[in-house]
């Protein structure tokens, strides 16, 4: 049985592929689970590159044979959600790369990265409606804090396909290229991340994403405790070196 993703080194990046192009990369179980293994088993990578196979980057679940309601429940609980959680708590960086549509967990996996890459024919799209479901995959709470509650609501009760340069305008997205240079694209901004002060960068991630339920206090002392453990690393000491001698830094990711 193949593999549902490759994952590769590219220097400094982990690259991670969807490879169920025949069913635009439907997401069942074990993809998302093998996301998980590979990011637990990452070692010294610096930053994350998620992308695609064929024709599209992720179709959804897929729901052939889920079972019923406990069923579901388990999939999510068990193997959906844990693997969208242990992107929001990695300390590197994470790129996707979308082309085609990233629907259901799909929409879900492409937006916990960091940055979002699309071409211009990708599209965003929460069609849960038109099953009588409900969004999951965290997708309740990333679209209101991404684009608002209004155009949160219209994606996820009108069940519409939000194409690319919209999602661009609504700011869900930061970058939208010509399918031909998707790859370069994000690669190139996913090694840039991983050229940079990487242990700052994982912990700007994570106040980033508690900030947005904590109170200014707690992000105060949150950022407070943060800029105290970057300070302490060698990439803060090198950077106000380069600062000084007025040359680009050489971050160490350490």
């Amino acid at each position: 049985m193949a593999e549902p993703i490759r994952v590769m080194r590219d220097g400094d990046v982990l690259r991670l592929t969807l490879t169920r192009p025949d069913r635009l990369n439907a997401a069942p179980p074990d993809m998302f689970d093998a996301i998980r293994a590979a990011l637990a088993g990452m070692g010294d990578a610096r930053a994350v590159l998620i992308a695609g196979d064929g024709r599209g980057f992720c179709a959804g679940a897929d729901i052939a044979g889920a079972g019923d309601a406990a069923a579901i429940h388990a999939a999510l609980t068990d193997h959906y959600h844990p693997t969208i959680q242990a992107i929001a708590d990695l300390a590197i960086p994470v790129v996707s790369a979308v082309h085609g549509p990233a629907a259901g967990i799909g929409c879900s996996l492409a937006l916990a990265a960091d940055f979002c890459v699309a071409t211009q024919d990708a599209y965003f799209l929460q069609a849960f409606v038109q099953i009588g479901l409900v969004p999951d995959g965290g997708a309740s709470w990333m679209l209101p804090r991404l684009i608002g509650r209004a155009r949160a609501t219209r994606m996820m009760m009108l069940g519409e396909r939000i194409p690319a340069q919209t999602a661009l305008d609504w700011g869900m997205i930061h970058a939208v290229v010509d399918g031909a240079a998707l790859e370069d694209e994000a690669l190139a901004l996913a090694r840039r991340l991983a050229a940079g002060p990487t242990v700052a960068l994982g912990l700007m991630r994570r106040t980033l994403t508690r900030a947005l339920g904590e109170d200014l206090p707690a992000t105060l002392a949150r950022e407070a405790d943060a800029q105290s453990r970057a300070r302490d690393t060698d990439d803060a000491v090198e950077g106000a070196s380069a600062f000084l001698g007025k040359r680009t830094p050489r971050f160490r990711g350490r």
